[in-house]
């Protein structure tokens, strides 16, 4: 390789290594945006009879890892794990349903200290998920193809 090559590479992989350095940066970021998610959650509005919660933890500075879990009386009726991950330099929501062989990825489009929203346009149903903090309550909502569902759920520690 000639010096005026190596003269040229150089520069590009700093800037290649200053641009992952920030956008890892700017991940941490967002994930700390999502510190008051994790903690046990109990949905408030559930039918008649049933019952639900999350539970969320903070892995690392860049992971999240939760459960989601639907009861009827005492009989669990559904669960999903649910974990927020990077993969380049997106942010992803991932559900993994009990039963079903592949988990779902919902890419973050957005994010504040009030809440997130996630989607995915090629999914069956939902298509988006977006979650509002009030300080104590959340409202989670799953949309798409004119269909919506709405959990609210209440920190319980």
């Amino acid at each position: 390789m000639t010096v005026k090559k190596l003269l040229l590479l150089v520069p590009c992989l700093c800037m290649l290594i200053l641009n992952n350095v920030q956008g890892q940066e700017s991940q941490k970021q967002k994930f700390k945006a999502l510190d008051w998610l994790a903690g046990k959650w109990i949905r408030t509005n559930a039918r008649p009879g049933h019952s639900g919660y999350e539970i969320w933890d903070k892995v690392s500075d860049l992971k999240l890892t939760g459960k989601g879990v639907t009861l009827k009386g005492n009989d669990v009726t559904f669960t999903e794990n649910l974990q927020f991950i990077t993969r380049g330099n997106d942010i992803f929501y991932v559900v993994t349903i009990t039963g079903e062989k592949e988990p779902v990825f919902f890419k973050l489009t957005q994010i504040d200290s009030q809440g997130f929203t996630c989607e995915n346009p090629t999914h069956d149903f939902p298509k988006k998920i977006t979650y509002t903090y009030d300080g104590k309550n959340i409202k989670a909502v799953i949309s798409g193809d004119g269909k919506s569902m709405d959990y609210d759920f209440v920190r319980i520690n």
